[in-house]
């Protein structure tokens, strides 16, 4: 959340006393995702609401699985869950993952990007009273996809945590002077508390299985195609022009479809692109800054002998931040860790793995070779086969003959 302009629900207090660290799943953002699509598509009226299930040890909430609930109107308009409905389903979900144990650790709807908003307090209450005193709200932030400001690979969502606050403007006592000429003290009452939300860093944790689903969703979705319905037409000579271009269409999407080993090796390849391009782009950054810098006396001779001349600070250089500098020299100190000691027995390591890889390789176009020798041979047969029986039948007196002559021969060779 950015600039000013920001809910009356959200504290101004940026800094964080719990320091949870918030681990999302992206099985949970696959869901979450399906639920607005599906509410979308459907144009239900009633507000997005769902549970999320996870773990929490100590200052770790892990949000591994959510599914959506349903609401109820109560008292005053405010929209709750539907109390038994809500607990029949969580036990359900508690019944089938035990191992590890999975909680209410919080609950997802959407809001704004400025913060949540007053129809979001009743629900939180409830969940906070009732279930999970520590629950974190996942707010998804549709008005970003709208305006199309997720570039760059932030996610349009905020993770809040709950907190209460004092009313602002109160003070703990009041002063006041009776009879003109004495003062007293009294004690006021304590300031209201007011529920607030505060936003908790996170990071996307990734399990074996669910990398294995979200490889399939991503190449699911890069393969899809829309195909229009061809409008019918009058004419025959127009019909045989539209079904001949089908055709050709046709033919053209079948020779570019890829294999799924091919569909993997260009998945792994962009994958790792991207990682050059990302780890370029933060190289030239870092440089970028470096440069900005002013000069520094263990680098330039003339700052130590003081003979380098007074000017005026760039915007840029005005101020050094020790703590990003301390940063990048314990990066560059952890450089020579990525080499390794041995570089012989690596070398050699190196070499023989891809003598194997090379090994593995020859041997599969081997068995290819054996295999298409195979293939040929039993085709031989069989047109050889089949001209023999396309051939006119002889005599058997005329058979012996050609036999006798060829045993003569034959004999006559091993005498010579």
């Amino acid at each position: 959340m950015t600039g000013t302009n920001h809910s009356s629900l959200v504290s101004n207090n940026k800094s964080s006393d719990s320091r949870l660290q918030i681990h999302l799943h992206p099985l949970v953002l696959l869901t979450v995702s399906d639920h607005i699509t599906r509410h979308t598509l459907r144009r239900r009226q009633e507000p997005i609401v769902g549970a999320l299930l996870g773990q929490h040890n100590g200052r770790d909430i892990t949000l591994e699985h959510a599914f959506e609930c349903q609401v109820v109107r109560g008292e005053q308009g405010a929209v709750l869950l539907h109390q038994a409905w809500f607990e029949d389903r969580l036990q359900q979900f508690k019944d089938v993952h035990k191992e590890p144990a999975l909680e209410l650790v919080g609950w997802f709807t959407m809001a704004p990007a400025t913060g949540p908003e007053l129809q979001h307090v009743a629900i939180h209450q409830q969940i906070l009273h009732e279930y999970n005193e520590t629950a974190v709200l996942l707010a998804f932030h549709p008005s970003d996809v709208l305006a199309g400001s997720t570039q760059g690979g932030k996610l349009p969502l905020t993770i809040y945590e709950s907190v209460y606050e004092s009313a602002q403007g109160l003070g703990k006592a009041a002063t006041y002077e009776a009879d003109g000429d004495r003062s007293m003290e009294i004690d006021a009452p304590e300031n209201p508390l007011d529920l607030k939300f505060r936003e908790l860093p996170y990071s996307v944790d990734t399990g074996e299985a669910e990398m294995i689903g979200v490889d399939f969703v991503a190449r699911g979705g890069g393969n899809s195609t829309n195909i229009d319905a061809p409008a019918k037409q009058k004419g025959k000579e127009k019909s045989s022009k539209d079904a001949k271009s089908q055709q050709e269409t046709k033919t053209l999407n079948d020779a570019s479809l890829l294999s799924p080993e091919d569909e993997e090796l260009i998945t792994s390849l962009t994958a790792r692109a991207n990682a050059v391009k990302m780890l370029h782009t933060r190289i030239q950054l870092l440089r970028s800054y470096l440069t900005s810098l002013p000069p520094s006396y263990l680098s330039d001779a003339s700052v130590a002998d003081g003979t380098v001349t007074d000017e005026a600070p760039t915007p840029d250089s005005s101020k050094v931040n020790h703590s990003i500098l301390r940063s990048i020299q314990a990066l560059v100190n952890r450089l020579p860790l990525l080499v390794p000691a041995d570089s012989e027995a690596f070398d050699q390591e190196s070499l023989a793995e891809k003598s194997d890889v090379s090994l593995v390789a020859l041997l599969g176009d081997l068995t290819r070779g054996t295999k298409n020798i195979r293939e040929m041979g039993r085709k031989f047969g069989i047109v050889n086969h089949a001209k023999q029986r396309q051939r006119p039948a002889r005599p058997l007196a005329q058979m012996h003959e050609d036999t006798d002559e060829q045993f003569a021969e034959q004999i006559m060779l091993v005498d010579e």
